[in-house]
């Protein structure tokens, strides 16, 4: 529980530093928002039954970007945290992502840019498979899948930035380097459900058995586009695709997120968030996260 309140203590004040920041330079122009969405029910004495149960998520995303003299420097920081705490049992998880990508440009022409981009994403806290049709003989609250770099990734090249708006954007990057970073390790449980799997024994995120990184080598592309719906109803969508020209060009990496804010009034808000990934490397299946919920938010 307390490196989770560390990383909503993070979370805060980095919003608060970057906007402090952003104040002190005209060229900078900052937008963004910190939400709080909680959920909390509590029972005494009730007969129908029911636990006590308490979930919140914290979301900050940030935008701050530099224009000035043809250079164009923008940057996205976005940070979930998200837990739910049900009586008698252990504090799980429901969301958690980091990430910050970062674009510098120099002007060619009225919307293109030469650019050099760098992105980085992991996750602030392990994670655990909670899988209930799991009947094997280990806790599986023992075996990390996940954790703070674990994995992380780290994306940089040159390429070519196309931006009409600072709601529109595309960079295209043909000459990427992506590492997949493992620094502790896994575990990955098999398809019968009867046994852990270490990272140290299996491939885990494409990472090979006792390595602590992957290197791939091709062309990213990523793309922003946000959109006013109708009064007080916002639509941002971002799209990463990254193919691997060493190692099955044809299989392309997909990061898809799609955040929808309704605003009730300059308190509340309404939010909905979903992501979709494909990377075979991790899992070869289409991953799905989804959150939803009304809470206190503040945009500076």
């Amino acid at each position: 529980m307390k490196r989770l309140l560390l990383c909503v203590l993070f979370i805060t004040s980095t919003a608060l530093f970057a906007q402090e920041e952003s104040k002190k330079e005209s060229n900078w122009k900052r937008t963004g928002k910190i939400s709080f969405l909680m959920n909390q029910s509590a029972f005494s004495n009730w007969q129908p039954g029911g636990d006590n149960a308490f979930s919140g998520n914290v979301n900050l995303n940030y935008d701050f970007n530099y224009s000035k003299n043809g250079w164009v420097f923008d940057n996205k920081l976005i940070a979930n945290l998200g837990i739910n705490a049900i009586a008698g049992e252990d504090t799980k998880k429901t969301d958690d992502r980091l990430e910050f990508n970062s674009i510098l440009g120099k002007q060619i022409n009225k919307y293109w840019n030469g650019s050099f981009f760098a992105n980085f994403k992991t996750q602030f806290v392990n994670g655990y498979d909670y899988d209930d049709d799991y009947s094997g003989p280990l806790d599986n609250l023992d075996f990390p899948t996940s954790g703070f770099m674990k994995p992380g990734y780290l994306s940089f090249g040159p390429g070519f930035f196309w931006k009409k708006s600072d709601n529109l954007s595309v960079n295209i990057a043909p000459i990427t380097s992506k590492f997949t970073f493992l620094t502790g390790e896994v575990f990955t449980l098999n398809d019968d459900k009867t046994l852990y799997e270490s990272s140290n024994d299996i491939e885990t995120f494409g990472v090979k058995p006792g390595e602590s990184m992957r290197y791939e080598f091709g062309m990213n592309l990523r793309g922003y586009y946000r959109v006013d719906l109708m009064e007080n109803i916002n639509m941002e969508n971002i799209i990463t695709l990254f193919s691997d020209y060493i190692e099955k060009p044809q299989n392309v990496d997909v990061d898809y997120t799609m955040n929808l804010v309704m605003k009730i009034n300059d308190v509340f808000s309404t939010n909905l968030t979903v992501q979709m990934v494909y990377d075979d490397n991790a899992y070869q299946a289409l991953q799905v996260r989804q959150t939803f919920g009304v809470g206190i938010s503040y945009v500076f």
